[in-house]
């Protein structure tokens, strides 16, 4: 998988995260990219406002490319590969650092714990997962809890 974006020091563990999902979820990422970047407070609010209708700050915000949802495949969405590259684009993922620095204090674990956290779950909601009804909720947790504890990143 290749991740774009504004998202250093962090990157190594995120890259290795992903790569760690994709074994888990049995889905090929060699020819697959993510745009992630952190933003600031204002920021993140701004998206929220604009897209979910939200004027508040929030951790992570996910913006799908595709409209995939859990169990689909992403050989499925072989027709949306990007013409130039031949990447399949699955979409954006926007973390405010400083809510996840005081996530991560709050929580009592480590500001990378948390990015990881959060990009994992901006990860799995651009592959189709949510938390919407309760039995969703349930799998994307267990999912996302499998993923971190197989790379060594414990809650």
């Amino acid at each position: 998988m290749i991740i774009d974006g504004k998202i250093s020091p962090y990157k190594r563990k995120i890259t290795a995260l992903f790569k760690v999902a994709e074994e888990v979820l049995k889905e090929d990422f060699d020819e697959v990219s993510v745009s992630l970047n952190f933003v600031s407070e204002k920021e993140i609010c701004e998206l929220n406002k604009k897209f979910r209708g939200l004027e508040k700050v929030t951790d992570v915000l996910s913006f799908p490319n595709l409209n995939k949802k859990v169990g689909e495949k992403l050989k499925k969405f072989e027709k949306e590969r990007n013409f130039d590259d031949n990447l399949l684009f699955l979409g954006d993922i926007v973390i405010c650092k400083n809510v996840a620095q005081r996530q991560a204090k709050e929580y009592g674990h480590s500001t990378e714990r948390e990015v990881c956290f959060l990009a994992l779950h901006g990860l799995l909601h651009l592959l189709g997962y949510d938390h919407i009804e309760k039995d969703d909720e349930i799998l994307m947790q267990s999912t996302a809890d499998e993923i971190l504890k197989k790379c060594g990143v414990n809650r």
